[in-house]
């Protein structure tokens, strides 16, 4: 499920996993692909720029509503919007222990974004990733490198309910070896073999 993570410019702002059958992830109103996340970050830590820009393909919603109800997606009594939707295609597990995130969820991604395009438009998001400040913008969200990391920790991690079986996808592996590789000071101490 998604957490509440302190930006420099928001305050609090939703940042997960919504459904453990998708690797879809929310930015508050921004959407975007787990897997595109990973390939996003292993970019940024191989550049030798002190100043990285990039461009990250997400979906926007105009409307609040269009989003839908977590909560009352995941207690089935609303299926409004694009979760609803999502919900009553994948709805919550009954069993308490079944609730992992699921490393095959990346499989699913055509049929969600089938479903995505009738609520929300694909757009670029801009990422900037200051050396010299150790800032990261992504959209109008801007992250210290403490938070910053914490985002990547929560895709290693699966999220709260975790990945299923400690499985992880390739992608998460690739995003690893790419930090782990990297001699940019922003990116140390995630020690991510050792979180899982």
């Amino acid at each position: 499920m998604p957490f509440e993570f302190e930006s420099l410019s928001h305050g609090k702002i939703a940042f997960g996993f919504f459904n453990i059958e998708t690797d879809m992830i929310l930015l508050n109103q921004y959407f975007l692909f787990a897997e595109d996340f990973c390939e996003y970050v292993s970019q940024a830590v191989q550049t030798n720029e002190n100043i990285f820009k990039a461009s990250w393909e997400a979906y926007s919603f105009q409307n609040r509503e269009d989003i839908g109800n977590l909560m009352g997606a995941i207690h089935r009594i609303d299926h409004s919007g694009f979760i609803g939707e999502v919900y009553r295609l994948y709805p919550f597990p009954k069993r308490q222990e079944d609730f992992k995130q699921n490393p095959d969820g990346f499989k699913t991604r055509a049929l969600i974004e089938s479903i995505i395009q009738k609520y929300a438009l694909k757009m670029n998001l801009r990422f900037i990733m200051d050396q010299a400040s150790q800032k990261f913008f992504i959209g109008e969200y801007l992250f210290d490198t403490i938070v910053f990391q914490k985002l990547i920790q929560y895709i290693w991690q699966g999220g709260l309910p975790q990945w299923k079986d400690k499985t992880r996808p390739e992608y998460v592996w690739t995003m690893e070896e790419a930090i782990n590789q990297s001699d940019r000071p922003i990116f140390k101490n995630l020690f991510l073999r050792e979180e899982g």
